[in-house]
Parts: C-alpha cells; structure tokens; sequence
C-alpha cells in the first residue's frame, strides 16, 4: 500500500524558494563532485519506509498550505558525527506543484494517505497552473480554489 509523508518546509516562502535552494544544493554538490541528488535529514527514520518506496512522496507544507510534493527515491538511517542516529529521505529532484491545500502547523513529519492527498496542477483546473502562484495562495486561503 503506498503511503505519503508530510513536512512543513520551514524557510521557504514559495515553491520558487523551494526549487531555488534545491539548484543551489545541486550547484554546490556538482561544484564538490559529489552525486546530484536531493537528501532531506531528519532526526527520525520512518517505521513504514516500505511502503513509502512504493511510490510514495514527500509532501511541502509551505506557509500553512500543502503546495508541492516529491518522490520517495529512498530511506536511508545513518549516524552523525556526534553519534546522533538520523535519516536522509533520498528526493526526485522534480517538484511538483499542488492544487495549494490548508494545513495546521506540526512538528516533524506524518504519514499521509493517498486518498488525502492533493491533486497536482495539472491534473486540476484547466488554466490553474498558469496563475501565479500567490494568487492560487490567496484563493485556496478564502477557500476559493
């Protein structure tokens, strides 16, 4: 059974800060010569890692809206330098724009169910991807959209 996470993403404003501290990342691992790709570190492992692989992603609460998501490419526990246990979440370096959805801030992250998951902007309104991304803020805010 595929199975989601939800995250907020704490210091970004937009999904265009979103994407723009992904390319910054990609830049400076290809600067290093290090792999391309995305890892997000948390303190927690996820106990259904399994299902999460199995077509799963992470959903971005941005400013109190579900707005973007990723796929799940992997889960991977590690060690610290300070022996603290952690786990990077292995990230498609695509972000997806979602129809924006109100969400109450919380902490760490939650398994969320396919079923409640928004649909991507092209899979909704015709014409909603081409509004600007404050305005499909604005209106998913006045529950509008």
């Amino acid at each position: 059974m595929t199975l989601h996470l939800i995250k907020l993403c704490v210091g970004a404003d937009s999904l265009d800060d979103l994407r723009g501290w992904m390319a910054a990342r990609m830049a400076e691992a290809k600067r290093r010569r290090a792999p391309l790709r995305h890892a997000h570190v948390t303190r927690m492992a996820p106990k259904r890692a399994a299902d999460i692989l199995d077509g799963g992603s992470l959903y971005w609460v941005i400013k109190g809206q579900i707005a973007a998501r990723q796929r799940m490419l992997g889960v991977e526990p590690f060690l610290d330098s300070d022996g603290i246990g952690r786990c990077r979440l292995w990230l498609d370096g695509a972000v997806v724009a979602l129809a924006p959805r109100p969400m109450r801030p919380f902490q760490g992250w939650r398994y969320f169910e396919p079923k409640s998951a928004p649909p991507d902007i092209d899979e909704s309104q015709p014409g909603f991807a081409d509004m600007p991304e404050a305005l499909r803020r604005e209106l998913a805010g006045l529950g509008l959209l």
